[in-house]
């Protein structure tokens, strides 16, 4: 199966955002490269929030461009052989963990937001993934910094995506 039609059958599945996910699928359908950096219309990402619950807390990255503490996340590769091992792969890498593992029950989240020229719009498939007992984490090359943080200082540092991404998270918890 490829990422494209992966990626149709998770969205297909999502129950929660309906209308949000059907944009989504309508930018697939209208777009048979919409899941490649390269489609300047917008194109799907995988994030995935990095999560302690038996410490309650969880692990942002301070994205280098943006200047943002965000989940970690990007673009898929044509090595990803789906969007949860997108998301992985992208946790992984981001947050130097290995020994994650992901949340089940699928996407935890959508979230549609604009971005820079030339491209017009991420449509991220956010997941959550569980850190292992006393995780050892690294600075990526994308990141200034990589830091944990309890949940209730998340609002203070992170934008409300991330907050949402966080109560989505702590529900299915």
């Amino acid at each position: 199966m490829s990422l494209y039609d992966d990626a149709v059958l998770v969205l297909k599945g999502y129950e929660d955002q309906a209308e949000l996910r059907q944009a989504y699928l309508d930018h697939l359908a209208a777009h048979p490269d919409g899941m490649w950096k390269s489609c300047e219309a917008g194109h799907i990402t995988a994030s995935a929030l990095v999560i302690d619950p038996s410490r309650g807390r969880v692990l942002l990255t301070l994205h280098k461009k943006l200047r943002m503490w965000l989940q970690m996340g990007g673009h898929c590769e044509a090595q990803d052989a789906s969007l949860t091992a997108a998301a992985l792969r992208e946790a992984t890498e981001e947050s130097g963990i290995t020994g994650l593992s992901l949340l089940p029950g699928g996407p935890v989240r959508l979230d549609r937001h604009p971005i820079p020229a030339p491209c017009h719009w991420h449509f991220d498939v956010q997941y959550a993934v569980l850190a292992p007992q006393d995780a050892e984490h690294a600075i990526s090359e994308e990141s200034l910094d990589v830091r944990w943080f309890a949940y209730d200082e998340v609002p203070g540092v992170a934008d409300e995506s991330v907050v949402r991404l966080l109560e989505a998270t702590r529900a299915r918890l």
